[in-house]
């Protein structure tokens, strides 16, 4: 590899390198202890740990060329090679094209000059075929050398960066270099003459988290199919988790979410990815979730400043991030302030001409926003009003006015034009009130107690209003969280709804789309629809608005237009629940716009078949309850108690055992504040019942107190009828329970644990995942192995072991082969057998790696034959089991002797009945080839076949007869015979029993031919037949190609599947042969190490 000319200092390189050849200009050198017998002794042993601890190139480069300057101790270093032959070639390159050259220069520094600026345009010639486009290419170019060197995995696999750090073995730490690339964790050490290489792919990991302890301040803990690994030592702790947070996430939507991989263009071409995109990637959707925006913003810019908030007179120190949509602010207490200026809200974008450096937004609503202390504000003006033009433009379909004044036309007018154009259209269908103010509409004239608290309410919001603004561009203070825990009134819940979930700006930006689905929707039935009308009834069906056909269409329309939009998930039961309470208070297209944010954002893959985010809500749940309620945990034996009580409460967000007047303050709090609220919420339940729950003997009490405790959650201040509220139809007679006020619960909950922060809760969720999925991926492989192992004569612990080779093949091809037409992935709603299958090639890839005869010749064809006869289907695919039947029935494994001519037959008896439906071409072949590798221990060849011949009747019904084998198939038969005994120690014995074989099936072919036919010109046949059954397949094959030439009156000569049986049987090398034990458990370990190997480059 050509390098970047670096001065080295000569007089303290020679104690470290040897010189190998010189002339006037160039100098080859050798890494002393490398190539020298015994290593080189103590000195080269010391070099070589040096080499890794310091990063040296010369590890995995021990040859290097120096260009020297006459008569100076400076030399220059201009390439290195990993060998002698790598370094040879770039010698030579140096004496045939630059030696002659150099010496018609007159100066030192003229050829200097002249060597450098010739190795660096080589250099940038390799590079525009690199990969290396980092920060430091030359670094990363030697990195990546060291990469390929140490691992050698496929060309295709693309580092994406690397850190020095340590690797605990036992309580030693190893330093070495830890490789970070887009399938695989790899680290590197040598220490002493003590080398470590590790190699763990992302979608292997269950666990990744930061730990500390006393030995180990911070380190990051890897998990891998149950082995621990801790890493510790690094310069930027921070970063290198986020990176292999982001790793880890990639592997995981790849293999286990291919439909949302695909969608993403970055993450569909692994080349794409490199470490400052991951990062990126990584702060976008931090962002997006902090903010509750749409999916597809990306963060561009982040910006130290001070926002001025005019009602409480001061400057907050924070955050101003853009997007390209979206300019958001945070302050550093995120409770502090926040604000979401959406780009189609801008009126005017200015700048002030004092020191403060400020940026002025004014926006829709008569309302400005003050950024101060902007570093290069004046630049960031000008992004901000060409993004705010071009944002302009986009929302002006009918007018060219760009508005740039508060005088201005309203940029949103033509959308809500468009919008209720569409509304009209379909009125007929959609409902543009909430429900609750159909069936529930406020008396101003009898007003009660509860209803004078409802109007204080609103009264306290109208204030809020009047300080911070109202709309999407409000002020988010700690005084409106604290109006929000106090429950949201009901005549501005819906409105309130969408400002916080950000499904106000969906909406914004889809002007009529709700209409169009829901008329596209109308009439489609499919599942999705079968259950949505099977649950309809079963929504809320004490309210009097689910009660009647008007919520029920609603609710319906809703649930099929999302259904529609998003078939991925369709429907999933308690969405019925979740949409008839957003219809409670939304307008109907506002409750779909809501359903997208919580099923698409707020929490993602809830509902889904497998509901992965359900569970790792739990599994963060869990990590919480042992973080804040340990005696909790050390009185219960099995925290998936916890798991299974709160499935209800994190799907439902707690309406399904809630009384729907509580239920609804708690979605005030989740819109706002997202899943934390819910985590909270749980917290405190748990909390308050702690006693009880601590008395409590099994789960099933457990459970009963919980219940009991929900049907006493009130809401002392609703203003629903009485007729509506749930608790109130509780038995208000004395009792022991104790009434519980959800307002007070809540605030408790904020109390408590509010200091959760939302940082913590993402990177919980971000460790949980890897473990719920992995625990997924063990429950299937479980039930796979139980299914199969009930079909195939293999031990579970050996099933087990082949069907992780399996998994692991399937998945290299994911790695590498992106782009393969056949390949299915994961689809979790499948059955168990077909989640994975592998096509023809990875199987020839685990058949040379499996089979008894991967050394012979025609390995590849014996590889395809045996695909096609496991591919029942013609699909080109075969599952696990299929795979498995074909290792069992192949492998020839050691069996009690007591069981062997049983198992044999059956053996046999499944290998025809899959040759039923082959092609004829096939067929044969494979029946005859496989059949008698099983056979053990045959004496009494007639009984045999005659008992054979009684099972084929009795299974008449199920078993055809095998066709008989033609003599193109016979050729082919005795080749591939032949080529299955090269090697073997019995080669020559081997070679004569087939030879005796084959001419006794041709003899007893040409007499049954005389039998049935005797007067038959045969004779010239008959002499063909004789001649060919000698030794040789050439000479057997000879005659037989002659054979279309014959009159067409005289048919082929064919033999029967049970004669070629009994003829092999009668043998006793070729029956030894087949009868050969293998150790399979030596098999599927040298198939475990060498499969990643079988890919490496050459």
């Amino acid at each position: 590899m050509w390098l970047k000319p670096e001065e080295v200092l000569l007089k303290n390189a020679l104690k470290l390198w040897m010189m190998e050849r010189s002339n006037d200009y160039f100098v080859l050198q050798r890494r002393r202890g490398y190539g020298e017998e015994g290593g080189g002794g103590l000195t080269g042993l010391l070099v070589g740990t040096l080499d890794s601890v310091l990063d040296s190139t010369a590890k995995v480069a021990p040859f290097r060329i120096l260009h020297q300057t006459p008569d100076s101790q400076v030399y220059l270093s201009i390439a290195c090679g990993a060998n002698r032959e790598e370094i040879t070639k770039h010698w030579e390159w140096l004496e045939e094209n630059i030696m002659k050259t150099l010496s018609v220069f007159d100066s030192n520094e003229d050829i200097t000059n002249f060597v450098q600026g010739k190795i660096r345009g080589l250099i940038a010639e390799e590079g525009k075929h690199s990969f290396a486009k980092e920060d430091d290419p030359e670094k990363f170019r030697e990195a990546l050398l060291k990469f390929e060197k140490c691992f050698g995995l496929p060309e295709q696999e693309k580092l994406v960066t690397y850190y020095s750090c340590s690797y605990w073995k036992g309580r030693v730490p190893c330093q070495g270099w830890l490789y970070l690339s887009t399938n695989f964790l790899s680290f590197y050490s040598f220490l002493l003459g003590s080398e470590i290489k590790l190699i763990i792919s992302w979608d292997a990991i269950s666990k990744l988290e930061k730990t500390s302890n006393v030995i180990l301040t911070e380190s990051i803990h890897v998990c891998s199919q149950g082995e621990n690994h801790y890493f510790s030592m690094f310069l930027h702790i921070n970063q290198t988790y986020l990176l292999m947070e982001q790793l880890a996430s990639y592997a995981i939507k790849r293999i286990f979410d291919k439909e949302t991989f695909d969608n993403d263009p970055v993450l569909d071409d692994p080349l794409q990815i490199t470490k400052r995109g991951l990062e990126n990637r990584a702060h976008s959707e931090q962002f997006n979730a902090f903010f509750r925006l749409p999916k597809e913003e990306t963060l561009k810019e982040v910006h130290e400043c001070f926002l001025w908030v005019p009602f409480s007179h001061f400057n907050t120190h924070g955050k101003m991030c853009i997007s390209e949509n979206y300019i958001c602010f945070a302050s550093r207490d995120g409770n502090l302030c926040s604000v979401i200026i959406p780009l189609r809200e801008v009126l005017a974008i200015d700048e002030t001409n004092d020191s403060s450096k400020s940026v002025i937004i004014s926006v829709k609503g008569k309302t400005a926003f003050r950024f101060s202390e902007v570093k290069e504000f004046e630049q960031l003006v000008a992004k901000l009003r060409l993004k705010c033009g071009a944002t302009s433009t986009q929302y002006h379909d009918i007018s060219t006015e760009v508005p740039v004044s508060s005088d201005s036309v309203d940029p949103s007018d033509d959308t809500e034009v468009q919008s209720l154009t569409c509304q009209r259209e379909c009125s007929k269908t959609v409902n543009t009130e909430a429900l609750m103010t159909v069936f529930h509409p406020q008396n101003l004239e009898t007003l009660d107690s509860k209803m004078l608290k409802e109007k204080m309410k609103e009264q306290s919001w109208n204030i809020l209003f009047s300080e911070c603004g109202r709309g999407v561009s409000m002020f988010r203070t700690k005084k409106t969280r604290d109006l929000v825990v106090r429950g949201i009134p009901e005549t501005l819940r819906g409105e309130l709804w969408m400002l916080f979930s950000g499904a106000v700006n969906d909406m914004a930006a889809n002007p009529g789309y709700y209409a169009e689905v829901v008329e596209q929707s109308l009439g489609t039935c499919n599942l999705a629809t079968e259950e949505i009308e099977r649950d309809l009834r079963r929504s809320l069906p004490e309210h009097p608005a689910f009660q009647s056909d008007t919520g029920i269409s609603a609710l319906r329309r809703v649930l099929t237009a999302y259904a529609f939009r998003n078939p991925k998930i369709g429907y999933c039961q308690a969405m019925n629940i979740l949409t008839s309470v957003l219809l409670l208070y939304a307008k109907e297209e506002e409750a779909f716009w809501l359903l997208v944010a919580v099923c698409e954002r707020m929490l993602p893959d809830y509902f889904n078949r497998r509901i992965i985010g359900a569970l790792v809500d739990q599994a963060v749940f869990e990590e919480l309850i042992r973080d804040h309620l340990p005696q909790l945990t050390e009185h219960m034996t099995d925290m998936t108690f916890f798991s299974s009580v709160s499935l209800s409460w994190f799907l439902t967000l707690f309406i399904s055992v809630l009384p729907i007047e509580s239920a609804v303050n708690v979605v005030d709090c989740f819109f706002y504040d997202g899943i934390k609220a819910i985590l909270q919420l749980g917290l405190a339940i748990l909390d308050y019942n702690l006693d009880k729950l601590l008395a409590c003997k099994d789960d099933a009490e457990a459970v009963t107190a919980l219940n009991r405790f929900f049907n006493n959650v009130t809401n002392k201040d609703s203003p629903l009828p009485s007729s509506v509220q749930q608790g109130s139809n509780v038995s208000d007679e004395k009792s022991s329970h104790i009434r519980v006020d959800i307002t007070d619960l809540i605030r408790e909950s904020n109390e408590k644990y509010g200091n959760i922060l939302y940082e913590d809760i993402h990177s919980m969720r971000c460790r949980n995942r890897l473990y719920v999925i992995q625990t997924l991926e063990e429950t299937t492989k479980q039930n796979v192995l139980r299914v199969v192992s009930q079909d195939v004569k293999l031990s579970l612990h050996e099933l087990d072991e082949l069907y992780v080779i399996f998994k692991k093949e399937l998945f290299f091809s994911y790695y590498w082969c992106l782009s393969s037409p056949v390949l299915k992935h994961h689809d979790p709603s499948l059955p168990y057998l077909e989640q994975y299958q592998i096509d023809c090639q990875q199987f020839r890839v685990l058949y040379h790696l499996l089979s008894p005869w991967a050394y012979s010749a025609n390995r590849d064809s014996l590889a395809l034959w045996t695909f096609r006869l496991l591919d029942e289907n013609s699909d080109c695919l075969i599952n696990f089991k299929e795979f498995s039947s074909a290792i069992a029935y192949t492998e020839v494994q050691y069996k009690d002797p007591s069981k062997g001519d049983e198992l044999s037959k059956e053996e046999l008896l499944y290998l025809s009945q899959l040759h039923v439906s082959k092609p004829a071409k096939e067929k044969e072949a494979n029946s005859a080839k496989n059949s008698p590798e099983k056979e053990k221990e045959k004496v009494n060849i007639q009984a045999y076949l005659s008992q054979w011949q009684d099972e084929l009747l009795k299974q008449e019904e199920n078993i055809k007869d095998l066709p008989r084998m033609n003599q193109s198939q016979f050729i082919q038969f005795s080749k591939t015979l032949y080529n299955l005994f090269h090697g073997d120690p019995e080669e020559e014995s081997l070679y004569q029993a087939i030879a005796v074989v084959t001419n006794l099936l041709l003899r007893m072919e040409e007499v049954g031919r005389k039998l049935h036919s005797p007067t038959s010109a045969m004779k010239g046949l008959s002499g063909a037949v004789c001649v060919s059954g000698v030794p040789s397949e050439g000479q057997a094959e000879k005659p037989l190609e002659k054979e279309p030439t014959s009159p067409r009156e005289e048919p082929q000569w064919s033999f029967a599947f049970e004669q070629i049986l009994a003829s092999l049987l009668n043998e006793p090398a070729l029956v030894k042969f087949f009868e050969k034990s293998i150790d399979l458990k030596a098999k599927l370990e040298n198939a475990k190490t060498s499969q990643l190997s079988s890919r490496t480059k050459k």
